[in-house]
């Protein structure tokens, strides 16, 4: 694991019937955002969810994904279990996926919370407030007994990333967190994120097509294509100075690029 790393992904492969992530590399740092960019089909939400042990049955995978001294590839379900919304969470693209929508949002968090934590009911209900009240969700005392279809889209994501951050993991993987959303409320979701990671010293892989959300808040960008990291560099020199041309024909795709879209090679 690289110094300082809090998780590091190193040499993975990926394999569903066919060879899909091809020997990656990858570290992830406190308080830094890393973007993972590429088209659909790259295996860039692959990636995410080896972390966690979330790929289909019949997958291979191969190399290492190391979170502290816990070796991931290959851990059985009681390590992943004690590694799943502890030390590393996750949010999805679609907040449908990580709420239920039979059970109030109180009932989601404070469960969460006293699962992993231990807390009492009444602790248990005072986190849940506290953590709507920082993801900004409106009256949060009240919308604990509110469910999910109560909630506009972004105020529904917002509520995933504080069951997320329940537990104060290490590790937050966002895998296309906004992409449902409208240019304003992914813009607040996108800005709530990079504060987050400020604030708690959390290291966040944002996982995206948008490189223009990566131009947002992203540290450094890994751009992937075909299975394969084919650029990664600081968010500042890659805009600026692309070195790969699938990257240079991302960027100037964005509205209001001024790159010249380049062969491919």
């Amino acid at each position: 694991m690289s110094r300082d790393a809090v998780l590091s992904i190193s040499e993975l492969h990926i394999s569903i019937g066919r060879p899909l992530v091809t020997g990656i590399s990858l570290d992830l740092y406190p308080g830094r955002v890393t973007g993972l960019a590429g088209e659909s089909g790259s295996g860039k939400t692959l990636t995410s969810m080896a972390v966690l042990g979330l790929l289909p049955r019949g997958a291979r995978v191969t190399g290492s994904i190391r979170c502290g001294d816990t070796e991931l590839v290959g851990a059985d379900r009681r390590t992943l279990s004690a590694v799943r919304g502890r030390r590393v969470a996750m949010v999805f693209q679609d907040p449908s996926a990580s709420l239920h929508p039979q059970l109030s949002v109180g009932v989601q968090l404070t469960d969460h919370v006293r699962r992993h934590l231990g807390l009492s009911r009444r602790a248990a209900r005072q986190r849940a407030v506290e953590l709507l009240e920082r993801v900004q969700v409106p009256e949060p005392e009240a919308a604990l007994a509110r469910y999910p279809h109560q909630f506009s889209g972004g105020q529904r994501q917002r509520i995933a990333i504080a069951i997320a951050l329940a537990c104060d993991p290490e590790v937050l993987l966002a895998d296309e967190p906004t992409t449902a959303l409208d240019v304003t409320v992914q813009a607040g979701i996108l800005q709530l994120l990079h504060q987050l990671a400020e604030e708690r010293q959390l290291a966040v892989l944002l996982v995206t097509h948008d490189l223009g959300v990566m131009s947002a808040i992203a540290d450094e960008v890994a751009v992937m294509r075909a299975g394969v990291i084919v650029e990664r560099a600081p968010r500042a020199a890659l805009f600026s100075a692309p070195q790969h041309p699938y990257t240079r024909q991302l960027l100037a795709a964005l509205p209001g690029s001024r790159l010249e879209e380049e062969p491919d090679v």
